[in-house]
């Protein structure tokens, strides 16, 4: 019986795909001499090169289809106003359409319905961020009566994240070898390396909105800053 399921254990072993069993022969390997684990971060600052703004346009009128038709018409103008000023078709997008009624609220009475709002917003990539706040008093011109943002961001990361790699890497290891010395040891091998990274991004300036109230004369500033973009490694060595 015994040598009946040893046999059947390995007839299982034997129709496991080759990658599967490559797997198993990883997770299983072991360590002859001192484990050691450590973590290290790579960093790098980059200036964002494209910024993300939401505006819309929100109506409000005694009937349903006038307060669309009014959000209709003064998104229509702000869609205008962004190809006049050079936006590409695909750096808009719309990110909410909405109709909602409203009501008003008095003590022991059923609410009244007093009119509609429509809501219609498109979320924006500027890629000449410097020059954006002018395009947004354009559009706040134009009927765009809600702003929000902006969201800063590197628009084609990879080569940055490869720095930051290489920079995790190498602190990584001569974290790895001021160990070994301390213990009077050396470092064998790398056995395992585990990544993970994230933006770091500073806060972001005051919302557009807010920065047209100062004076209409200023167009709204804009400001891209800097942007940090780290990258989180686990490594672990093999000691002896």
């Amino acid at each position: 019986m015994r040598k009946t399921i040893i046999t059947a254990l390995l007839l299982g072993a034997a129709v496991l795909p080759a990658e599967a069993q490559a797997q198993q022969a990883t997770i299983n390997q072991t360590i002859a001499g001192t484990r050691l684990d450590v973590t290290a971060t790579g960093e790098v600052s980059r200036v964002p090169d494209v910024a993300i703004i939401s505006a819309g346009v929100v109506s409000r009128s005694a009937t349903a289809s006038a307060a669309l038709q009014d959000s209709a018409e003064r998104m229509q103008r702000v869609l205008s106003a962004l190809k006049r000023a050079g936006v590409a078709d695909r750096d808009v997008q719309t990110s909410n359409v909405s109709l909602n009624p409203e009501y008003r609220y008095q003590d022991n009475q059923s609410p009244q319905l007093v009119g509609y709002t429509a809501s219609n917003s498109v979320s924006i990539r500027f890629r000449d961020i410097r020059n954006s706040g002018k395009i947004l008093d354009a559009l706040v011109a134009q009927g765009a009566n809600q702003i929000n943002g902006p969201s800063l961001i590197v628009d084609k990361p990879e080569a940055a994240l490869d720095e930051a790699r290489t920079k995790a890497v190498a602190i990584g290891r001569a974290r790895a070898d001021l160990y070994a010395r301390s213990l009077g040891m050396r470092i064998v091998r790398v056995v395992a390396v585990n990544e993970s990274s994230g933006y770091y991004a500073p806060p972001p300036p005051a919302p557009p909105v807010a920065m047209m109230a100062r004076g209409e004369r200023d167009s709204s500033p804009v400001q891209p800053g800097e942007q940090k973009i780290q990258v989180n490694l686990a490594m672990t060595f093999e000691l002896q």
